[in-house]
């Protein structure tokens, strides 16, 4: 029996600009996609999927969606669009999968622990990368991938692709070589003053210059 978390869902015939009429009525538009299968509009209760959203279902989340009540079927939230100014979800993207078929998707990556350069040295922690690709089954597939940036020590370091740890069965896609953080080093006091009078400096040709 699966674990995965469940979602009921209905056929939706209203489309376009017309689904604001939905979002109104607490409904949220979806469709699912993939398995070699026709796009199937659907739209789910906005409650219910807020329910789920704080039990952790996100972006690359396995789960089930059953469609006007028939057999539930696996499938993996691809995206959520989000209003850009309250942040609630306004469309859901499902891809349909098949459980003994490797997918590619993209996976957001996490910095986890803490940075001597960062604590001590007063530095910046940059993120170079915001996610790398991954290949592996549908139950495999991590929601995340956390980096431990510990290794940062000093302003020279650089976390790469190839220093990541990946769950069993997970294969990285994205290059080895690509780096994924490091850390800046603070702007001393005498590095403004230099910035100030070199832009200080600066001035002055561009003066004579309208003057001509």
């Amino acid at each position: 029996m699966s674990t995965r978390p469940t979602l009921a869902a209905d056929h939706r015939t209203v489309t376009g600009k017309q689904v604001n009429s939905l979002r109104r009525a607490g409904i949220l538009p979806a469709v699912i996609f993939g398995g070699g299968k026709p796009s199937v509009p659907v739209q789910v209760n906005a409650l219910e999927w807020e329910v789920l959203r704080r039990h952790k279902v996100t972006r690359n989340t396995l789960m089930d969606i059953s469609v006007g009540g028939a057999k539930a079927q696996p499938v993996l939230v691809q995206s959520i669009t989000e209003d850009p100014r309250s942040r609630k979800p306004i469309h859901i993207d499902f891809h349909a999968v098949t459980m003994s078929e490797e997918m590619t998707v993209d996976v957001p990556l996490v910095m986890v622990g803490t940075s001597t350069a960062v604590e001590k040295d007063g530095g910046t922690l940059i993120h170079l990368k915001e996610s790398i690709h991954l290949k592996a089954l549908p139950n495999d597939l991590p929601t995340f991938i956390e980096v431990d940036v510990s290794g940062l020590v000093d302003f020279e370091t650089t976390l790469h692709v190839s220093d990541l740890t990946v769950p069993k069965g997970v294969h990285i896609l994205t290059d080895a070589s690509e780096p994924i953080a490091r850390v800046m080093a603070p702007r001393t006091e005498s590095a403004q003053v230099g910035e100030v009078v070199d832009l200080a400096a600066g001035a002055a040709p561009v003066e004579e210059a309208a003057a001509e």
